[in-house]
């Protein structure tokens, strides 16, 4: 075992156990002066993300990746945003909840507390090292962090930020580490740690999160892939269906709340295909189609059978006409991988349908699925979203970084 990783963990699970003895204002005041400290090394920051931009563009990485990958003046203030968002959230820890009094005058009820020690692995978003931090900080949990090597500088100054925070707010420093080490077996040595470590989540790719679940000896909350669709209703608002759809796919491609797959009625699709394609070729979208698109939409290319089953993260999507709402539930709870699917229309009964029937984290009715998101969800940041249904399902905040443990409260009582 990789001894110089196993003393990180070893410091990170000593540090949460100092953690969990904070309250709430002191907690708060060292998530605000990381949010200073952000803002005092904007420049150094700047920096370091310049090389791994570099880096990238040497390595051939794609404008999407590099997009992902790239922190502007914009998103390092939305880092001190969501630093601050959290600090307006409550603290879940040590709630007390369904207190109740049983026949033999015990007070049963649970508190809320921290999971413990989590190692979050992700792939190329440094800006994850901040929204991560910001949640288990404020839940009093201990973090590991093990992001990708086209990261790897922006998120070792992003830890030393946090470090020197958590430091002047009188609060453990190890709290939060990073593994320095990129190397695929670092990931493999993390997940045998469950001595020491109460829980992975793993942010990326289909490859990163298969290779996380098949080699982890801990529990495992996977942040998965987003094939995420918007069905256009035969009584949907065209003009509405247009915004949405064309937001979904082109506002933000490379994350993983964008639409991937266009499904529309064949009632309106003759109608509405070619105004939104008018939509997406100004934006050079490359469209594939099913065999009944192909006859509406003639220069555009053949949909696969693989293309249903693909997260482009790229300005490219697949459209496939459907007969009813029927038809389309069927096809994203065949395809989709339950993260994020939005239904446009003005029928009432159909919405609701969409809500009860398609097998996914967030259901969107008339609102583009880039909505999906710890912040826009009022969470203030979030650890991943979950497509899994245990033990969370969607964007996970501070709530769901605390499980509940029974609290029993007696007066002498024995059991005879």
């Amino acid at each position: 075992m990789n001894n110089i990783l196993l003393q990180k963990v070893i410091k990170v699970k000593a540090a949460s156990r100092l953690l969990v003895k904070s309250d709430t204002a002191k907690k708060n005041n060292a998530l605000a002066l990381i949010a200073t400290e952000i803002q005092s090394r904007r420049g150094d920051l700047r920096k370091a993300n310049s090389i791994d931009l570099q880096n990238g563009r040497e390595k051939g990485l794609s404008e999407a990746f590099l997009d992902r990958l790239e922190l502007t003046d914009k998103r390092i203030d939305g880092m001190i945003k969501a630093l601050h968002d959290v600090i307006a959230l409550k603290d879940p820890v040590g709630e007390i909840i369904g207190m109740n009094t049983v026949p033999s005058g015990l007070r049963i009820g649970q508190m809320r507390m921290p999971l413990g020690v989590i190692a979050i692995i992700f792939e190329s978003r440094p800006n994850v090292c901040i929204e991560v931090a910001s949640l288990t900080i404020k839940s009093a949990n201990g973090v590991i962090l093990r992001g990708g090597s086209d990261a790897i500088n922006s998120n070792l100054e992003l830890t030393r930020i946090i470090k020197s925070g958590l430091k002047k707010a009188g609060l453990p420093e190890f709290a939060v580490d990073i593994v320095e080490d990129t190397d695929r077996e670092s990931v493999k040595e993390l997940l045998r740690m469950r001595d020491y470590i109460d829980v992975v989540i793993p942010r990326g790719g289909l490859n990163l999160i298969r290779f996380v679940e098949e080699n982890s000896l801990i529990p495992v909350i996977r942040h998965d892939q987003g094939i995420c669709h918007v069905f256009v209703d035969e009584y949907a608002d065209l003009d509405m269906a247009l915004k949405i759809a064309y937001n979904a796919k082109v506002q933000r491609p490379a994350v993983c709340n964008a639409m991937e797959t266009l499904l529309v009625h064949e009632k309106i699709a003759s109608g509405f295909l070619p105004r939104m394609k008018s939509e997406y070729d100004k934006v050079k979208v490359e469209l594939r189609g099913c065999d009944k698109t192909l006859k509406i939409l003639k220069d555009i290319k053949p949909a696969t059978e693989e293309d249903w089953k693909t997260e482009y993260l790229d300005l490219i999507l697949s459209i496939r006409i459907v007969d009813s709402l029927d038809e389309a539930i069927e096809h994203i709870n065949t395809y989709s991988s339950h993260h994020s699917d939005a239904i446009v229309t003005e029928n009432y009964t159909n919405s609701q349908q969409f809500l009860i029937e398609v097998d996914s984290a967030a259901c969107f009715v008339n609102a583009s699925t880039r909505f999906t998101d710890g912040n826009e969800f009022g969470l203030g940041a979030e650890m991943g979203i979950s497509n899994q249904k245990l033990h969370v399902r969607g964007p996970m905040g501070l709530r769901e970084l605390t499980s509940a443990k029974y609290i029993v409260l007696g007066n002498g009582q024995i059991r005879t």
